[in-house]
């Protein structure tokens, strides 16, 4: 901290992470610029996760435990009312900070700029489906519209009085909490910025059912917010659109021709950014394994969209006819 400086506080809130939570803990340690202090919430670990929390913490002061909340909401919201600083630094467990992500994240609150910060993730995958998961689902930072970029939870930095304001994150949220909270600061005319070099490293879903259940859980997030409803209904008609034209074409020959340029194109347009992103990878793999990363693509895109198509309509259902719980 320099002179003068206010007092930065980074939290995150943890439950059952004694895998990676050792990980996050030595990335925050390892940043260029410290911050006063690191505020972990654990949400109710069945496993060592608090102990290995206490454990840094016995060592390193900047650490605090504390313990609270039902959900992810909840936990940042206990975390940061425990933080003393007025500036608040927000990540997650799973993953790791890059050593410039503090600093970078914070310079345009204390240089204010913004109220609200948004940084960005890079894959880091361990395995084949991890390199291909990463590159079909992940864009690049200069394939985002600033103006349009809403922060996630594990890369984004505020000031304190502005979470205050708009009622902290919301606690009915199981998912897209972050999102939810983007929008409540958005609409009280807060002011923000996407910084893309305040980088976080997460290792993408490890199979493709796991995959799916993320997908799904967002997605039923989603409807329970009610956010997204015409991006959520232009998938579905592009689905429905593509079966119908498909069983049309037997009976309307002439169609085909057409058929065959809007298939193609679909194609390029949904695939072109997924393939653009893992052609510079392939080189470093054995022929049998580049043939099934440019086969996965289709199919992660595919199941991923079954999976959001399945579960947005039971979030919509939960918004408007069942009781949204907040531990779900």
């Amino acid at each position: 901290m320099t002179m003068g400086s206010p007092r930065v506080s980074l939290i995150c809130t943890v439950r059952d992470e004694a895998d990676n939570i050792a990980a996050l803990l030595e990335s925050m340690l390892a940043q260029q610029r410290l911050p006063d202090e690191i505020v972990v919430n654990d949400c109710g670990s069945r496993d060592a996760t608090a102990h290995i929390v206490q454990e840094y913490a016995a060592r390193e002061p900047r650490i605090r435990l504390v313990s609270g909340g039902f959900n992810i909401s909840s936990g940042r919201n206990n975390a940061i009312a425990a933080a003393t600083g007025p500036l608040i630094a927000c990540t997650d467990a799973g993953l790791t900070l890059d050593p410039q992500w503090l600093a970078t994240i914070i310079a345009p609150l204390e240089e204010c700029r913004a109220d609200l910060v948004g940084g960005f993730f890079r894959p880091a995958p361990q395995s084949l489906f991890e390199l291909v998961l990463g590159a079909t689902n992940y864009r690049h930072a200069q394939e985002i519209d600033p103006q349009r970029f809403l922060p996630f939870g594990q890369s984004m930095a505020f000031h304190k009085d502005v979470w205050a304001a708009v009622g902290g994150f919301p606690e009915w949220a199981s998912h897209c909490e972050d999102l939810v909270f983007d929008l409540a600061v958005e609409r009280a005319g807060y002011r923000r910025t996407f910084e893309p070099n305040a980088l976080v490293h997460f290792r993408p879903r490890s199979s493709l059912h796991v995959f799916a259940r993320q997908y799904f859980l967002y997605a039923r997030g989603d409807g329970v917010a009610g956010l997204w409803l015409r991006r959520h209904i232009a998938r579905y008609g592009a689905y429905f659109g593509a079966a119908a034209l498909l069983v049309t074409l037997p009976c309307w020959p002439i169609l085909r021709p057409l058929a065959a340029v809007l298939f193609a194109a679909g194609g390029v347009a949904y695939l072109g950014g997924p393939y653009a992103r893992l052609w510079p990878q392939l080189h470093a793999l054995p022929p049998g394994e580049q043939a099934k990363a440019l086969a996965l693509v289709p199919l992660i895109r595919v199941v991923g969209d079954g999976a959001k198509m399945a579960g947005y309509p039971l979030g919509l259902w939960r918004r408007y006819f069942g009781k949204v719980t907040s531990d779900e």
